[in-house]
């Protein structure tokens, strides 16, 4: 179940603690009898945690007294918090299956989704995930508030309905209070043609689709070509309604996407020396780790101040030098080496070595685990995220020069 596995004699407990490290990682504790569910969590210090649980002492409470009922120990060390959740994840799942997601306490994200289907589509909140409407989820939120507010300010820009009915135009319907204030196109009672309101649903699935960019490039386009004409007081409408675009925008949080098109490449800590775990978030799956290699890179340095020298990664080939009396120094690598490397591990985690067939409820866990790291504090998140439309979009020198971070900021 987890990388190392060590057989544990009641009799002299101390043997194999001895061979536990004093690290973070996921344990589990299983029983002679092999039937019996094992007892499975993540610790900041597995020497501590398991010494506590296993080396027998009189003072010891009944509640931890387990050392007679344990047969074999397995572990595997992670280096963050994220690690450690996704690697209990994937352990939990295969000791209890279904149950797992009560134990961990997973809750599907929200997104706002467009009914598509429909023949009047409006927008909803929904933390259902379903394969059938990737293209229509927008996502993920932190919350349920989050996603409601920025859905109201977001609709506040367009003219699409918000009623939750199936119409039936009926022009006979008095309309609500949105049709009245001229902020719905009100199908209704056909106050808009079929293909008017199609018009306007397109409109609002490209500004979700694009994070906003859509609408401020029409916008933009609109005030420059009525500044051009001299229609100044036109120019001056349109800009007015290019800040309040622009303030909607500028409120997104930066992991909504289109989930069908949602990557984003993570960086966090590795219980390896000289790496950086890599991981990366796929169709709402999120695939690693693998291990970034900084042997060769120049690190950033926090006191050097923003001096470029330590902020980028080094570009050149360094000759090494030699000193009397001890070894080489340290060389370091280019760019282009450098870049080469990212690219192997872009290529390791985006064709995974085994592909099966993922569940809608896997996927939601996934995006739920992935959204509890990254809607944490800056100063409670360990790592660092990189967000774009496609594996080929992402930007690698800005990686590189994340890795150089991450790892400077947790070696010891």
């Amino acid at each position: 179940m987890l990388a190392q596995s060590i057989a544990f004699d009641p009799a002299d407990p101390k043997n194999a603690l001895a061979q536990i490290p004093a690290q973070a990682g996921v344990f589990a504790l299983f029983a002679a009898d092999e039937r019996a569910e094992p007892y499975l969590s993540r610790t900041p210090n597995l020497k501590r945690r398991l010494t506590r649980f296993l080396d027998a002492r009189p003072s010891q409470t009944k509640r931890l007294r387990l050392t007679e009922k344990i047969a074999r120990i397995e572990y595997t060390l992670t280096g963050s918090d994220f690690e450690s959740a996704l690697c209990l994840y994937a352990a939990s799942m295969q000791a209890f299956g279904d149950a797992t997601r009560k134990r961990m306490h997973l809750r599907s994200p929200y997104f706002l989704r467009m009914t598509s289907e429909n023949a009047y589509p409006r927008i909803y909140v929904t933390n259902k995930v379903t394969k059938s409407a990737f293209d229509d989820l927008f996502g993920p939120f932190p919350s349920r508030a989050s996603a409601e507010k920025f859905s109201d300010e977001m609709l506040n820009l367009f003219e699409l309905r918000r009623c939750h009915e199936d119409l039936n135009p009926d022009p006979a319907f008095p309309g609500c209070i949105y049709s009245e204030m001229k902020m719905c196109l009100a199908p209704c009672f056909k106050g808009c043609t079929d293909a008017r309101y199609a018009e306007e649903t397109a409109s609002v699935h490209a500004f979700l689709e694009t994070r906003g960019a859509s609408l401020v490039e029409k916008i933009s386009a609109e005030r420059d070509a009525a500044s051009s004409g001299l229609e100044f007081e036109k120019a001056a409408q349109a800009h007015t309604k290019l800040q309040k675009v622009q303030a909607v925008v500028s409120v997104t949080p930066s992991a909504v996407y289109q989930l069908s098109s949602l990557i984003a490449f993570i960086l966090q800590p590795s219980a390896e020396p000289e790496t950086v775990n890599c991981f990366l978030l796929t169709r709402g799956v999120i695939l690693g780790p693998t291990r970034y290699s900084v042997q060769g890179m120049r690190l950033h340095n926090e006191q050097s101040g923003s001096t470029s020298l330590y902020v980028h990664p080094t570009t050149f080939e360094a000759v090494p030098l030699s000193v009397e009396g001890a070894g080489p120094a340290v060389q370091t690598v280019s760019r282009n080496v450098l870049e080469e490397r990212l690219q192997q591990s872009l290529a390791d985690l985006a064709s995974p070595p085994a592909k099966s067939r993922v569940s809608t409820q896997t996927i939601s866990d996934h995006l739920c685990l992935f959204s509890r790291w990254f809607y944490r504090s800056q100063t409670q998140r360990a790592g660092e995220v990189f967000f774009a439309d496609s594996v080929d979009d992402l930007p690698l020198r800005q990686i590189l020069r994340g890795i150089s971070r991450v790892y400077s900021n947790n070696r010891p």
